[in-house]
């Protein structure tokens, strides 16, 4: 209780406050502490986040920062497959002799996966998911264009493999190379007529080998090519080896390419023993040096030999076959 000093009475009296007034000050007291509360909530609310706030805001940076990473994955991902995309167009296919793909061709499709994308509005997700559709699409398209190679590539193993691009003589047992096609003196009859092929020159029972894969047609003694040997390689090519020794093979046998086929020898209208080779394509005689530039480095010969012949030592050939 309150006391207040009266003057004329001498005394202290007690302070007697009424209810109105009373209320009115409870009002005031109450108001002002609401005032005070609610601007201290304010102030807190504006400076500090409450604790479930603050826990979605860490995890949306996590998220936030997980999303840029994998973004840049992505963008690595995109710049490998472009890597693969140009090896594909101006590699593989020049090789094959295929067009390359168009970019248009290898971005078809991305409008119908992209609706998907456009129903998210946060940007940074959206715009990781439209980089993953456009991957996802050029990889199927690489895929196809994969699948393609690899069917044109059997295709042209077998065309490469049918033609004659491998030497029937090793350099080393050469002892000689007529390089001349086309018309000549030939040496026995003494009058001018075509010679269709190249004279490899070298000893008697030297190996001779396939010049590319194919299938043995003919296998005999042919008049003036003495005993002679024809491989159809398809693809219109085929090869003749005349005036061998003896042969080495069958008629209908499949012969791959530097496998041993006969032996050099002189029969048929020959001088010396030597190899009679002779290139056609589709039944005309083209001159067999246009294919001799293929012909492989020495160690890569023996390699081809060993690998078709196992039983045979092409760095040194028994020579004395009679």
């Amino acid at each position: 209780m309150r006391f207040t000093y009266n003057e004329e009475s001498c005394r202290y009296e007690p302070i007697v406050v009424s209810p109105k007034k009373f209320f009115g000050q409870a009002m005031k007291f109450f108001g002002s502490s609401l005032l005070i509360g609610v601007g201290f909530l304010i102030y807190y609310n504006t400076r500090f986040d409450f604790v479930d706030e603050r826990i979605l805001k860490e995890e949306n940076t996590a998220l936030k920062t997980e999303w840029l990473a994998l973004n840049n994955q992505l963008n690595k991902t995109s710049t490998e497959l472009a890597k693969i995309e140009d090896t594909d167009d101006h590699n593989f296919r020049t090789i094959l002799e295929m067009e390359p793909l168009p970019q248009s061709m290898r971005e078809a499709g991305t409008g119908g996966r992209e609706k998907e994308s456009t129903k998210i509005n946060q940007p940074l997700i959206s715009k990781s998911l439209k980089l993953s559709e456009k991957i996802l699409n050029r990889l199927t398209v690489e895929q196809q264009s994969m699948e393609e190679l690899t069917k044109k590539l059997e295709s042209k193993s077998k065309e490469w493999a049918a033609r004659p691009a491998m030497q029937p003589i090793d350099n080393r047992d050469l002892t000689r190379f007529n390089p001349i096609f086309g018309l000549r003196l030939h040496p026995i009859y003494n009058d001018w007529r075509n010679h269709n092929g190249l004279d490899l020159t070298a000893p008697y029972g030297t190996p001779v080998y396939a010049s590319a894969d194919g299938y043995v047609t003919l296998a005999r003694f042919g008049g003036g090519y003495g005993n002679v040997i024809f491989l159809n390689h398809g693809y219109g090519f085929e090869t003749r080896y005349a005036h061998l020794s003896r042969y080495n093979c069958t008629v209908g046998q499949f012969i791959k390419r530097g496998e041993l086929i006969g032996y050099v020898g002189s029969t048929g209208t020959s001088t010396n023993a030597h190899l009679h080779y002779e290139v056609l394509y589709h039944n005309q005689f083209i001159n067999p040096i246009s294919f001799l530039y293929r012909d492989l480095p020495q160690e890569e010969y023996d390699k081809l030999l060993k690998t078709v012949n196992p039983e045979v030592n092409p760095v040194r050939l028994n020579l004395e076959i009679k």
